[in-house]
């Protein structure tokens, strides 16, 4: 979908790359990775080369011994001074030492240097002293002579070996390289492919969730800019649907408000001119009272009402357009003589396909706002009516029955039909502002009477399972009342 231009003033949209590639975090998951990886290969290293150190000075310490065995079982000057030089040298030491049977013999030896600066007893396998040893011997600035003790077999109790640390240093330095240079192949390779994987089950979505924000902020009203969820059941999959719901609601309530703002700026172009053709009923209506007529004098006093009536729903009607109400203005009178007045309002008296009953104890008294509990009663009747009045519906019993009765503090009154009853379809949005269930109707009915019973602390409800529809409303007295 385009999206359109940023309006002038707007706050600018973040930067995409050409795709709609977010910048950086690509780039971050893989330094990251990377890192961690580089992290626990270190982790690794550490015993590695105290092992390795170990290990090489063990093959010195056995190479050694086996030499020790070949010139301790030579007869007295039976091996060459030429040929104890070579073993001493294939053993990589500078002198070779025994002990057994609590003595302790020079077996062979070649230049010995002036001083030895380190001693090594290889028996002694503490973890953190094999590192300690392991690290003080790859960094140390100058070469160095060490002496070697390490466990004898059979009868020797230990081998002694004085040696060059350089070899070992050298030995260690490669053992470090090619640990260093496998640790990033393997950083690499692992990287990719938690990458690989990351971008698939995490990156990706975000960027497509990210996306749809941006373009469904840039036209908030059009619901088909709603993402679409991909049907995952894990956390994203919760964000695609919780942020579709969103987007879908928001769009639906934005073409409400418009809808309401513009019906708004109509009552108001209207309202002047019907306040004064509604004025000028008034004063004709006030005539009526003249006439000696006793059907007229009983009729006149309710046209009178209702003409004020109306001018009242006219400014009504402008202020719920402007989203409020005011706040009831309540008072105790009974129920009766408001719900019997709705028969002469409404027609319902004269309408022979119609009936009209009432069910309310005529002692029956209502703490509400009359102006207000008026208006609920008249916009609940008024949609019965019309849905039983409509020629296409079949039912042979055309009837409004209107109950009411006191529990405690709380009256309920009921307002049920004999229509067809409300589709599942429009009942998740009922009392919602035009979502009217008949055809050309505005949907505000219900709304308004909803509204105006929240007012007085009540709450206005379908009832499920009943034949036709049933209205149920309540209206708890005022606190101490």
């Amino acid at each position: 979908m385009q999206q359109p231009s940023t309006a002038p003033g707007a706050p600018a949209e973040p930067a995409l790359r050409p795709g709609g590639r977010m910048p950086g975090i690509s780039a971050r998951l893989l330094v990251l990775t990377i890192c961690f990886v580089m992290l626990a290969e270190v982790f690794v290293y550490v015993p590695s080369i105290a092992n390795f150190r170990r290990n090489w000075l063990n093959d010195r310490i056995q190479v050694a011994q086996v030499a020790a065995l070949v010139l301790d079982a030579a007869p007295a000057g039976a091996v060459p001074v030429d040929l104890e030089r070579r073993l001493v040298a294939q053993v990589g030491a500078l002198s070779v030492a025994v002990r057994s049977g609590g003595a302790r013999r020079l077996l062979a030896v070649t230049d010995m240097p002036p001083t030895v600066q380190k001693d090594v007893d290889l028996r002694d396998s503490s973890p953190v002293r094999l590192i300690y040893n392991a690290f003080e011997t790859l960094f140390s600035a100058q070469p160095r002579y060490v002496r070697i003790v390490g466990p004898g077999m059979d009868s020797v109790e230990f081998v002694e070996i004085v040696l060059d640390e350089t070899p070992l240093r050298d030995a260690m330095l490669r053992y470090s390289i090619n640990i260093l240079v496998l640790s990033l192949i393997i950083s690499l390779f692992s990287a990719v492919l938690v990458y690989a994987a990351l971008h698939l089950s995490i990156v990706g979505p975000v960027r497509r969730l990210t996306s749809s924000i941006i373009g469904f902020g840039a036209n908030p009203e059009d619901a088909e800019g709603a993402i679409r969820p991909s049907g995952r059941r894990d956390e994203i999959g919760i964000a695609e649907q919780a942020l579709s719901a969103m987007q879908v609601t928001l769009a639906r309530e934005l073409r409400e408000k418009k809808h309401l703002a513009a019906l708004g700026l109509a009552v108001s172009k209207i309202n002047h001119d019907l306040r004064n053709m509604l004025s000028s009923a008034q004063l004709l209506s006030d005539r009526l009272s003249e006439v000696g007529d006793p059907t007229v004098q009983r009729l006149a006093p309710r046209i009178v009402a209702a003409l004020d009536r109306a001018v009242a729903l006219c400014r009504a009607t402008l202020t719920y357009g402007r989203a409020t109400e005011r706040a009831p203005e309540r008072r105790r009178q009974r129920l009766a003589p408001q719900v019997e007045e709705l028969r002469d309002i409404l027609g319902l008296a004269d309408d022979e396909r119609i009936t009209f009953e009432t069910q309310v104890p005529p002692g029956l008294e209502i703490d509400a706002d009359p102006e207000h509990l008026s208006r609920i009663l008249l916009n609940l009747v008024r949609n019965a009516q019309q849905i039983l009045q409509d020629p296409d519906f079949p039912g042979p019993e055309r009837r409004i029955v209107v109950t009411a009765r006191r529990d405690g503090r709380i009256v309920t009154v009921e307002v049920a039909d004999t229509g067809p009853g409300l589709p599942a379809s429009v009942r998740e949005h009922l009392f919602e502002a035009f979502s009217s269930a008949r055809p050309g109707g505005t949907g505000l009915g219900l709304a308004i009477a909803a509204e105006l019973v929240a007012a007085h602390g009540g709450a206005l409800t379908l009832v499920d399972g009943t034949e036709g529809a049933r209205f149920r409303f309540t209206i708890p007295n005022r606190n101490g009342g």
